[in-house]
Formats: structure tokens, C-alpha cells, sequence
């Protein structure tokens, strides 16, 4: 039996052994999106398993969003689309208005301690250093979202050095690129709660008045932590909007 990078654990059924193993490729980026993996044919040969073992591998990372099958030409990961995904609900709407993506501005890069939020989503200690951007949105000129973003400085430390001016409108495309870290999933929690000074001023709206709150944890694709945002946006400027069959 071909070797297993991570060993075997015979208690798992094989499929899964072999899922695990698929798994791996994927998160360390041996796999990539926009490129086909291996055939199943190849697979099952490199593992020395059956190919039902290898399709039932594969069928289970499909059917948890991180394969995804193209007829006639192979098998890929799939990279998910986050462009619009803070304003999947409530979204930014311009003066006709239209739903438009914001453009962003970064005003600061800075390597310290994590807020106790950002430790706890990205399950590390409050001790260890965090690369923190803040960055602003913007819709037609004017400031609609503040952002604080927390990264685990070891998986990040390639941004240490950049200028915010080397820093791209979309940072995920940005991580990959410049970290090989792929994002491929979060989870967003959204509340309303009032504007502090800060808020206020950065929003141009009064302090107290109502203002969207939402954080984010982005996971890689073995789940681990990759990104907390926490962003502000004044109550007015959202709009909740679903369609329900």
C-alpha cells in the first residue's frame, strides 16, 4: 500500500483515509483553484486504492463545496467568490440606486498584540503577535465601512514589509498571492449597535446613532482561522433585501 503523508488510521474507512489525504493537497495548496487535480484514474494509482475508493473521496469534498466538477474537463477546487459577500444582504446602495461594490482605502498596517475578539476567532493567545490593517470603503466618495482586520502574524508575515500602497482593493485574491494562504469559507454575524466617536467621525454621522456591525472569521480550507474582520457601517446606508421561494 502506498504511503499516506500523514500515516493511516485504520479505524477511519478507507475513503475517508484517502478524503483526508485529498484534503491535504488542497489546504497546502498542492492543489490549486483554476487547475485541474489529478484524474481519478492517477489517484487511484498513486494511493493504490480502488477508483470507487477515490471517487467516494472525492464525492464527499465535492458535496462540502471544495471540489467542484467541470464536464469534459476534470475536476478543480473551488475557489468561492467573496466579492460580494459582505453585501450579499446588506449592501451598500449608491443615489440611483444601484447595488455597487465600494472601493477601499488602507490606512494602516501595524504588527502587535491581538484585541481578546481577534485571539479568540483566530485561536491564538493574546500574547502573540497580529498583523492589524484598518481600512475604509468607500461608494461614490464617501466613507460607508471601517474595517479592522487581524491576521495570525506567522501565516501572514510576508505583508509585514509591504506599503499600504502595495495592498490590492480585494485582499483575498492579495493573501493568496502574496501569502499562498487561500480563504475558502467564513462565517459572518452581523448586529446593530450605536457609533463611538471614533466610528462616528470615520462614518461622518453622529455619535450614538445606529451603525451595522459585522465580523467575520474567514477559515482556510482545513478550517483553520485565517482572517477576523470586524467592520461599521452606519444603519442608513444598509439594505436587507431576499428572496424567499
Amino acid at each position: 500500500m502506498a504511503l499516506f503523508k500523514h500515516g493511516r488510521d485504520h479505524r477511519l474507512p478507507l475513503y475517508q483515509q484517502v478524503r483526508d489525504e485529498l484534503l491535504d493537497n488542497i489546504s497546502s495548496g498542492t492543489w490549486l483553484p483554476d487547475v485541474p487535480i489529478p484524474t481519478e484514474s492517477e489517484l487511484a494509482k498513486s494511493y493504490e486504492v480502488a477508483i470507487g475508493t477515490i471517487r467516494k473521496a472525492v464525492d464527499t469534498l465535492v458535496n462540502d463545496g471544495l471540489l467542484y466538477r467541470s464536464q469534459g474537463r476534470g475536476t478543480f477546487v473551488r475557489r468561492p467568490d467573496f466579492n460580494a459577500s459582505l453585501f450579499r444582504f446588506f449592501r451598500q446602495m449608491s443615489s440611483d440606486r444601484r447595488f455597487v461594490m465600494p472601493t477601499s482605502q488602507l490606512l494602516s498596517k501595524t504588527l502587535k498584540k491581538p484585541s481578546l475578539q481577534a485571539a479568540s476567532a483566530l485561536k491564538i493567545d493574546v500574547n502573540d503577535n497580529a498583523i492589524c490593517l484598518e481600512r475604509l470603503r468607500f461608494l461614490e466618495s464617501q466613507v460607508v465601512l471601517t474595517e479592522e482586520i487581524w491576521l495570525p502574524a506567522p501565516l501572514f508575515s510576508s505583508l509585514i514589509d509591504l506599503e499600504l500602497s502595495d495592498f490590492g482593493n480585494l485582499l483575498y485574491p492579495f493573501y493568496e498571492q502574496q501569502c499562498g494562504q487561500l480563504i475558502a469559507s467564513a462565517k459572518e454575524t452581523l448586529t446593530i449597535q450605536t457609533a463611538n466617536s471614533y466610528i462616528a467621525a470615520a462614518l461622518k454621522t453622529a455619535q450614538n446613532s445606529p451603525v451595522a456591525v459585522i465580523e467575520r472569521v474567514a477559515y482556510g480550507y482545513d478550517k483553520t482561522p485565517l482572517e477576523y474582520r470586524i467592520s461599521h457601517g452606519a444603519a442608513e446606508t444598509f439594505c436587507y433585501q431576499i428572496e424567499i421561494a
